[in-house]
């Protein structure tokens, strides 16, 4: 999964890191676009339009919010991992000569 796709990158400076930034922005509008729509879905619509977060989805993510990431169960952990795993290939991807971390 490419989120940033500028085949005309200088390698090294300025420009590299600057494309860098818009990979990661890239991928964060994406994953925050993804869970503005499942949070919107779940909602109840008032009658004005605005949203209500059912309750039992405000009591789960207020105990998810105050957990540790090594107290979350596995299943929870593992969502984690994949967004993990999604920006660690954003870093392999402009890291190929593995110079490019020290650059920033």
């Amino acid at each position: 999964m490419c989120y940033y796709k500028d085949r005309n990158l200088r390698r090294g400076g300025r420009m590299e890191k600057e494309a860098f930034i818009e990979a990661l922005a890239a991928y964060e509008h994406k994953r925050w676009s993804k869970w503005q729509s499942y949070l919107h879905s779940i909602c109840i619509e008032n009658e004005d339009g605005s949203l209500t977060i059912p309750l039992e989805k405000v009591n789960r993510w207020e105990g998810q919010i105050k957990t540790d990431y090594q107290n979350l169960s596995e299943e929870e952990k593992e969502s984690d991992r994949k967004i993990a795993l999604d920006i660690l290939q954003i870093l392999e991807q402009f890291d190929k000569d593995k110079n490019f971390i020290d650059k920033i």
